[in-house]
């Protein structure tokens, strides 16, 4: 059976999922709360449940806020974000802090109900639009162009192990022009010696 707790604090909509999942064969809804605080408060009935849907926007201490002292008392509780916001940012931090999936309040019951499943069997779930926003974050990024062509030549003549002199003679420039461009690179990359540079050039990150 997965026991399951709500934290949503609209009565509509709390009042909803729990008429529609208790009528599930598989679903008993043990506890609702309206608040974070309110539900920390049951702390045995926490105990008892498997599942949680828990809402982002909340009175008080916000659904992210919460997820840390819930699971300090639960540490197995499956949560599922159930919110109206899908921006990225939410959505990582939700994850980061321990919740196993992130659903849209967008979502039909039968989608929630199915995500519920999911979780309990020990898979995750995330609405279509949430999961193209995971894919996006981790998708490899393009390489900036942030080096100059002569400031790659330099990058290059580093990794090449020349000296300051050697690349200045290589390109036809002056020693001293080599040192701005080195301090140019080291500002833009964010860097404080020629070893750093090459392992990001040897990395890929140039």
């Amino acid at each position: 059976m997965i026991k399951i707790g709500i934290v949503e604090d609209e009565n509509s909509v709390r009042e909803n999922l729990q008429l529609f999942l208790n009528a599930q064969p598989n679903m008993e809804v043990v506890i609702t709360a309206a608040s974070v605080e309110d539900f920390l408060e049951m702390d045995e009935e926490i105990k008892e449940i498997n599942t949680l849907l828990l809402d982002i926007r909340l009175p008080g201490m916000s659904g992210l806020e919460g997820i840390r002292p819930i699971k300090n008392i639960s540490a197995d509780l499956n949560i599922l974000i159930l919110s109206a916001y899908d921006d990225s940012d939410r959505i990582f931090k939700a994850l980061c802090a321990g919740a196993v999936s992130y659903i849209s309040k967008r979502s039909e019951l039968s989608k929630i109900k199915e995500a519920i499943e999911a979780v309990h069997k020990g898979g995750a779930y995330m609405s279509p639009s949430i999961a193209r926003k995971v894919i996006t974050h981790f998708a490899p990024k393009p390489k900036t162009d942030l080096l100059t062509p002569r400031q790659s030549q330099i990058v290059q003549g580093l990794v090449d192990g020349l000296s300051y002199k050697l690349i200045a003679d290589k390109y036809l420039i002056s020693v001293e022009t080599v040192r701005d461009h080195i301090k140019k690179i080291y500002k833009k990359l964010h860097v404080n010696s020629k070893a750093e540079v090459i392992r990001k050039k040897m990395d890929g990150e140039i």
